[in-house]
């Protein structure tokens, strides 16, 4: 009777015990979403693994904030919804802070301005900026700012919506449409990759900032990221993740 009650004194203790052990683990293991299909900030690497400069930044940055975190690839236009549903606690994917945004995200301090590039065909010139796009059929990669713009600020546009930047480029290369209006970075890494076929020009949109996002009211961890963003900035390792990433 006494091995029976001590056994199950024992038992319980192991099942309490476990269960703690579980929760806290769970609690220190942040998931951070992100989109890996734009290139530099987030791509997938040899290994078919996320990375990218987004990835490295942000690894960083819950390193010195002293938080674990794990690495969720998934549709750019899935972010806010898996944040909002508690999918994911962070998004590290080249996101354009905007005011529509900010009533759904909290974002941390800027940690990189951008501009809109559009990529054209080799040898058609009949387009200098973001004033000629106009009427033309424009691909996007759903969901970024050059959807926004796309969609809302120019007159006449038939926008065609891509999963992924690259694709949006296959289809331009095929004569499927007529441009790509995308960021700066990506958009350069597809020409670099595409040079036989298409180049980029400024488009003359106004800059926009990247920063990380966390789910609205959550200061302790916007705050412990900007703390460690501010400090990578100011130890060098900010700069020497933008001359591997970007300027490499």
């Amino acid at each position: 009777m006494k091995k029976i009650k001590i056994i199950s004194l024992l038992l319980s203790m192991l099942v309490v015990v476990s269960a703690f052990a579980g929760c806290s683990g769970n609690s220190k293991v942040l998931v951070v979403g992100t989109n890996a299909e734009f290139p530099p900030f987030e791509f997938l690497n040899d290994k078919g693994e996320p990375d990218g400069f987004d990835i490295a930044l942000i690894k960083e940055a819950a390193a010195l904030a002293e938080i674990e975190v794990k690495i969720e690839n998934m549709e750019f236009k899935s972010l806010i919804a898996a944040i909002e549903t508690g999918k994911i606690n962070i998004i590290a994917s080249g996101m354009t802070v905007t005011d529509e945004r900010k009533k759904q995200l909290d974002f941390t301090d800027p940690y990189y301005t951008a501009v809109q590039k559009i990529v054209l065909r080799n040898g058609d010139d009949s387009i200098k900026g973001v004033e000629d796009l106009a009427g033309k059929k424009i691909g996007v990669q759903e969901g970024t700012t050059g959807d926004f713009i796309a969609s809302d600020e120019i007159a006449d546009s038939n926008v065609a919506r891509y999963k992924k930047g690259v694709d949006a480029v296959m289809d331009l290369k095929n004569d499927r449409i007529d441009c790509v209006l995308i960021d700066k970075n990506p958009a350069e890494e597809y020409v670099k990759a595409n040079s036989d076929s298409v180049y980029s020009i400024e488009s003359g949109c106004d800059p926009e900032d990247y920063a990380f996002a966390v789910k609205k009211g959550n200061t302790e961890l916007l705050d412990k990221l900007n703390a460690a963003l501010k400090e990578l900035k100011s130890n060098g390792r900010y700069d020497e993740l933008v001359k591997l990433y970007i300027n490499n």
